[in-house]
């Protein structure tokens, strides 16, 4: 006769909070109901083990999922350890006691692997059912019992007839409502990726029949065909033996996981026990998603806990500089709140992410010392995010990141790391000297970087937005000074070289102060220039901002107000030099007009637009005018 009962625990409030607050994802029940069944199976597994039971043998034991359309009922069999009357009272009548918590805490055994903590999984069920049956034989008892429960009244258990042991609970779903369509847990594909999605590898095969159509031979008709298919692949690749994974294995694992058409150019899997354990596998990308640069590009690594899925985007296990990696983390001792979906903030998470840090620097590492060209690779890819990890941090990555960093060298014509152009440099060279452009091609064409060619210095060509913020956060480089060879004075003369230049400047004091006031408060200064060889005029920048700052910074909504300070360099040995001595000496009218020609050029030059492009166009036809009278 049934024995109807209550709830314990503030039964009804707890209830209705586990229903409607706890989980996020109705979908979480049949995670919840699967690793209950293999707790339940991996019990009775230890009970042989322990107890020498030669009938149960682990390749016997699965779990089966039923589905009946026309009544509307799921069902999740194991074969298990099952359940008496008191134990049924004991973990389904007072929410939140755990057997499988205390069967852990008093048991232990290599083989086993026992998930449950909390002991309210089970009630994740009503979120989709709106009756639940629990059948129940205990191993080694002669008959069973039967649970069941509306949620609201409490619940009923009584004794039935069962064959065997273990346990099956029925779920009645919910009738559909416009927002739940709560058909959908009666699918059969449907079920098979949810299987897939949270329960892959749970370590014994989840089996359900599975309607396919196969083809009648001889006909064009087709005829159905019931097969009993596992769903889980049950052991992870990550478990697995190092030595026994071919790079195909890992290559296929991470695309049909990450859904990525590319092969990784580098995997890491590790292994680390003590004190917090854990398996990470991890991928570096060949090619970042077409979203990664934007903020809908969400970073993190997939969670499992003892193999059960646990979230998709663990954000706190990836640091922002390495944003780029996709993989996992299983790990048995992560602390997770109630719903197992979220992770509780504590010292194993935060020891776990550093671990994670540490490895992926130390692979980096690896790949540029021994693979440079997949390195390389690599690097155009994300070498980006590299460089937006020192600028963001305000430079304290500097010397976990300055080592990944490279750079298109003008003498060597290829990328280097910062330390292979600080081994090179001559003895004299005291900087490291950069110049900024759209392209390689463009900064090579800049007259500013004449001198220092010509002194047979190396410099770095910076294309991207970023590279003068980092350097700039970096300060120097093993106490070598980053040079903008277009910013501020470069101080390569001799001492003969810099009178020569102080006499120059006092001969044509009254020129360069006529051009500048000519420019008015366009430039903040007009030099004889000691950069330039051949070309003759360019821009320089003050200290401070540089020209590709000022450009970067105006792109964006709130920078239009920031500007570089602009120096007008003339080359002293260019013939348009001696032009313009001549003009300040026969007629002083037209250096209004040469001063802002040579002023427009050093803009054009410099990759900027001329403030009045009608006016510059007239000047130049004028000018042709005046030279062909």
């Amino acid at each position: 006769m049934a024995e109807k009962k209550q709830f314990q625990a503030e039964s009804q409030k707890l209830l209705d909070l586990m229903i409607h607050s706890i989980y996020t994802h109705k979908e979480i029940f049949i995670r919840e109901l699967v690793s209950n069944a293999s707790d339940a199976t991996d019990k009775l597994y230890y009970k042989a083990l322990t107890e020498n039971i030669s009938s149960i043998a682990r390749e016997d034991l699965s779990i089966d999922l039923m589905i009946d359309k026309e009544h509307r009922v799921l069902s999740i069999r194991d074969h298990g350890i099952g359940m008496t009357k008191e134990e049924l009272e004991l973990h389904l009548g007072t929410i939140a006691n755990s057997g499988s918590s205390a069967f852990k805490t008093e048991n232990e055994h290599d083989d086993i692997d026992i998930i449950g903590q909390f002991g309210v999984g089970f009630y994740s069920s009503f979120m989709v059912a709106k009756k639940v049956e629990v059948v129940t034989r205990k191993f080694g008892e002669e008959s069973g019992h039967i649970w069941v429960s509306e949620a609201i009244d409490g619940y009923e258990i009584s004794p039935c007839d069962v064959d065997n042991n273990g346990t099956v609970i029925r779920l009645y779903l919910k009738d559909n409502t416009d927002d739940d369509n709560y058909d959908e847990y009666l699918g059969e594909y449907a079920i098979q990726s949810l299987i897939k999605k949270y329960s892959d590898y749970v370590h014994y095969p989840i089996k359900m029949n599975m309607t396919t159509y196969q083809p009648i031979e001889g006909s064009e008709e087709t005829q159905e065909v019931i097969e009993n298919k596992t769903l889980n692949s049950m052991v992870p690749l990550w478990k697995r033996n190092k030595r026994d994974i071919s790079k195909e294995d890992y290559t296929e694992f991470y695309k049909d996981k990450f859904n990525d058409f590319n092969d990784p150019i580098h995997t890491i899997h590790t292994s680390v026990e003590g004190t917090v354990s854990y398996d990470s596998l991890l991928f570096i990308p060949s090619k970042p998603p077409m979203d990664y640069y934007s903020n809908d590009y969400e970073k993190g690594l997939q969670l499992y806990s003892r193999g059960v899925f646990i979230m998709d985007k663990a954000t706190d296990l990836l640091p922002e500089h390495f944003r780029f990696v996709k993989g996992l983390v299983d790990s048995q001792d992560l602390s997770l709140n109630i719903s197992r979906e979220l992770l509780q903030q504590d010292h194993q998470l935060k020891f776990i992410a550093d671990k994670i840090e540490k490895k992926i620097q130390s692979e980096l590492e690896k790949l540029l010392k021994n693979q440079r060209e997949e390195y390389e690779k690599f690097f155009e890819s994300f070498g980006l995010q590299l460089k937006f990890g020192i600028y963001h941090s305000y430079g304290m990555l500097k010397d976990k990141l300055q080592d990944l960093l490279l750079y298109y060298s003008s003498n060597q014509e290829k990328m280097l790391t910062l330390q292979e152009y600080v081994d090179a440099m001559p003895e004299n060279q005291t900087e490291i000297y950069f110049a900024s452009g759209e392209s390689y091609d463009k900064i090579n064409a800049l007259p500013q970087i004449e001198a220092i060619k010509d002194k047979g210095f190396d410099i770095l060509y910076l294309i991207d937005n970023v590279d003068e913020f980092c350097f700039q956060m970096m300060r120097d480089y093993k106490e070598k000074a980053f040079k903008n060879v277009a910013q501020g004075d470069l101080d390569l003369q001799s001492d003969e070289q810099k009178e020569e230049i102080e006499k120059q400047v006092e001969e044509n004091k009254g020129l360069l102060e006529l051009i500048k006031e000519s420019l008015q408060d366009k430039v903040v200064d007009v030099k004889i220039s000691t950069r330039l060889k051949t070309h003759p005029v360019c821009l320089v920048s003050s200290e401070g901002v540089s020209f590709e700052m000022e450009k970067v910074l105006s792109a964006m909504p709130d920078g239009n107000d920031v500007k570089a300070g602009r120096i007008l360099e003339i080359n002293p040995t260019h013939p348009i030099f001696e032009a313009m001595q001549k003009v300040f000496e026969m007629n002083q009218e037209k250096i209004n007009d040469y001063s802002s020609l040579l002023y427009d050029q050093a803009l054009l030059i410099e990759g900027f637009s001329v403030e009045n492009p009608v006016e510059f166009s007239n000047k130049i036809c004028q000018l042709m005018i005046d030279a062909s009278n």
